[in-house]
């Protein structure tokens, strides 16, 4: 096992060896699915040290020496997980020949949404990449069945409420009475569906075209590629200055 210099979080720990974010291995813990030493270890912040066997699913587990980061252009009808019950498609599965390790999407895109996705085996980056703190901007391509009132996005961008969750969005352009580019920084579960389907607006697609200062263009759907070091790095440096430029405002 690699040294640890210090005590980790479990989930920390899981995380750096690419098993998942750390939201997603506090899960795993409280599944069941891992153990320390040979014990099945429940409680997330269970600290852990150089020495200690750590294992997933029975199997061990090390930090990762070299992180990976892809971009995947994912089409509608995948599913974001690493498993699913109902037999759906996967995401991670059109990633099958980009590198053996284990990888884990940074967020999520619905069943239904399609646009660029991250997948990486670093967990602080997911992390950096998907908490609030950081404001990273995220553009949606939205097509309707019907004209989408400019009051309504105008209440977005204020805030709105919609079955007592607040969601706000930071920018939006409309490229036709249908078509609507949206920016959000922090992209609650199924916001956009939850916000149109409240006006009674039926969607016909939505689209990720962008991610911080990732672009999806040139990428076609079901391909994928390698983010580059500086792009790694623009992402990360973005976020950050975000969390500093943010830090005690108040939530919105």
């Amino acid at each position: 096992m690699d040294k640890i210099e210090e005590q980790l979080r479990l989930q920390v720990y899981l995380a750096r060896c690419g098993v998942g974010s750390r939201r997603k291995c506090e899960e795993y813990i409280s599944e069941g699915r891992v153990s320390v030493n040979g014990k099945s270890v429940l409680t997330p912040g269970t600290k852990v040290s150089d020495g200690d066997e750590v294992c997933y699913n029975g199997r061990p587990v090390h930090p990762e020496k070299e992180h990976v980061y892809i971009a995947l252009h994912k089409p509608s009808g995948f599913i974001c997980s690493n498993q699913d019950r109902d037999g759906r498609p996967l995401a991670i599965d059109l990633l099958s020949d980009a590198t053996h390790r284990r990888l884990f999407n940074v967020g999520r895109l619905d069943y239904m949404t399609s646009g660029l996705l991250f997948f990486t085996n670093d967990g602080d980056f997911s992390k950096l990449m998907t908490h609030p703190s950081s404001h990273v901007e995220k553009e949606y391509v939205v097509t309707t069945k019907k004209e989408i009132p400019g009051e309504l996005m105008e209440q977005f961008k204020k805030g709105i409420s919609v079955q007592g969750e607040f969601f706000r969005l930071k920018n939006y352009t409309f490229k036709g009475t249908r078509t609507v580019h949206i920016v959000l920084e922090e992209g609650k579960n199924k916001e956009l569906r939850k916000v149109f389907l409240s006006r009674n607006i039926t969607l016909k697609s939505i689209h990720r075209i962008r991610v911080g200062n990732i672009k999806l263009t040139g990428l076609a759907s079901g391909r994928f590629r390698k983010l580059t070091p500086r792009e790694v790095e623009q992402l990360k440096n973005q976020a950050l200055e975000n969390k500093k430029n943010n830090r005690g405002k108040p939530k919105r």
